[in-house]
């Protein structure tokens, strides 16, 4: 009858193996999808690559300049802009949203973060409104900070201060989306 116990170690052995779930994995973003055919950057660091230090908690925290075109003009009234750390330990965390940009010219420009006349800032989840840097804790490994440009067909009609997961369901349904990635570590 003792036949369970080389299966119940074996079973065990495995678990340890394959580590159970794996913290190692990255989070999943919680953005909403739309098909990609915003063309959205910075000129301050290529798309997956390491985000300046003077762009964050660790120098001036100025916000990254964005360039965007190819938005579908004749389909969308307003663009939208969402920056998450997924790997936030608590969950997601939004660093920037900001609404009310027009989609009529098709492409903009957002030199450190002046957006143009008559944009809208959300709240982030440091409870500021506008950008706040990366600032992941000393000794986490690297966080992702992605940028995400939405076109929306209607008019948002956002307040400024909106809660992120105001902005989040007014993105749903975007008729288009650009994004990019920016990584931060701070090293014990």
């Amino acid at each position: 009858m003792g036949t369970g116990r080389p299966f119940v170690a074996a079973l065990a052995a495995a678990a340890l193996i394959t580590g159970c779930g794996g913290d190692d994995e990255p989070a999943a973003s919680t953005l909403p999808t739309a098909p990609d055919t915003i063309n959205f950057s910075s000129p301050d660091f290529k798309d997956g690559a390491a985000i300046p230090a003077k762009l964050t908690c660790d120098g001036d925290g100025t916000p990254p300049t964005l360039v965007w075109r190819a938005v579908p003009s004749g389909q969308a009234v307003e663009t939208v802009l969402v920056v998450e750390d997924p790997d936030a330990k608590d969950g997601p965390f939004f660093h920037w949203t900001a609404y009310g940009m027009t989609a009529a010219t098709g492409a903009g420009l957002a030199p450190q973060g002046q957006f143009p006349a008559g944009t809208k800032y959300g709240e982030n989840s440091a409870g500021k409104s506008g950008w706040t840097p990366p600032c992941p804790p000393e000794g986490d490994g690297p966080h992702r900070y992605i940028f995400s440009l939405y076109a929306i067909k209607d008019a948002s009609a956002l307040e400024d201060g909106a809660s992120p997961q105001d902005v989040l369901d007014k993105v749903k349904g975007a008729v288009a989306r650009g994004t990019f990635t920016g990584t931060y570590e701070r090293k014990q």
